[in-house]
């Protein structure tokens, strides 16, 4: 599982910072997650191959978000794309997105899919045979969803030694790996467990940002494996979190640390201050695992 970090900084663009948008590489897909301003040519300058993008999920619809979402869609257009694009966002994305391309005469050469959001409750957004993504409903000045990402546990490893003690022939390789059981030429009946190995371990990955600080999201981020949370003021300025609606990197602590998250990342940084490392510092105070988002910035688990 891999996380490149387009932009992670609140508000308006800087020439060194950019809004909140980041490419999550998981289980041979590749999911962008909102689109601030700028987000093509971030996408250019780390590399990152456009045309494996099918998939994009907009947490709401303030421009630090999705500004950036109808200059791919035309970029994409102009490169030719003939593949369809999947868009996952609050009800409006369609209408806005869809004005846009009319009154500029654009319209894509590929099919454009929009999936608008208005439920308050969790819901299944995304799934295919290897990953499953859910809303996490945030509490903000609009209309507000995250994002959990899941993968779905893997094939079981073959255990050679044992497959070939017992001669059992490669058909049943498929089988065995699936969990199955097999049933040898006497009537004997091998478990799967003398056949195999457990799988990896399923990873996850929560996108929550912009929110009030909140607990109704820890149920369904119970025990997620990296956290990315919201963290636009330090404590002295928490004032400005119930007016603002968003969070301290204290608060983005306490909730990964209720959650039982294993690793929390904090962006969505109010410009104001001199040095993001200020927020890591004081969010360890609460929550032992804790890192920084920042533009370019990769993590992988």
């Amino acid at each position: 599982m891999v996380l490149t970090i387009l932009g992670c900084y609140a508000a308006t663009p800087r020439t060194m910072t950019n809004p909140t948008s980041q490419v999550l590489e998981i289980k041979n897909r590749m999911f962008l997650i909102d689109c601030g301003e700028g987000t093509q040519v971030q996408l250019r300058k780390h590399k990152l191959k456009f045309s494996r993008i099918n998939h994009i999920f907009i947490s709401h619809l303030h421009g630090d978000h999705f500004y950036g979402l109808i200059g791919l869609i035309s970029t994409f257009a102009l490169l030719g794309r003939k593949t369809d694009l999947h868009i996952y966002g609050p009800k409006g994305i369609k209408e806005v997105s869809l004005l846009q391309l009319k009154l500029s005469n654009s319209w894509t050469s590929y099919n454009l899919y929009f999936h608008e959001l208005t439920s308050a409750e969790s819901e299944l957004v995304f799934e295919d045979e290897k990953v499953r993504v859910t809303t996490i409903p945030l509490k903000h000045r609009v209309y507000t969803n995250g994002y959990l990402f899941e993968e779905k546990t893997g094939e079981r490893k073959l255990n050679i030694e044992a497959v070939e003690n017992y001669n059992i022939d490669a058909a049943y390789y498929r089988k065995i790996k699936w969990g199955g059981d097999i049933t040898l030429d006497d009537g004997s009946v091998i478990p799967n467990a003398e056949l195999t190995f457990d799988p990896l371990p399923a990873k996850s990955y929560a996108f929550c940002s912009d929110t009030v600080y909140t607990e109704t999201i820890l149920p369904i981020i119970k025990d997620v494996d990296v956290l990315y949370h919201e963290s636009t003021f330090l404590e002295s300025e928490v004032q400005y979190c119930e007016k603002t609606m968003h969070c301290t990197a204290t608060q983005a602590a306490t909730i990964a640390k209720k959650a039982n998250a294993k690793h929390l990342i904090l962006g969505h940084f109010s410009t104001r201050y001199d040095s993001i490392e200020r927020f890591k510092a004081e969010a360890l105070t609460v929550f032992d695992n804790v890192e920084v988002a920042d533009d370019g910035k990769v993590f992988e688990y």
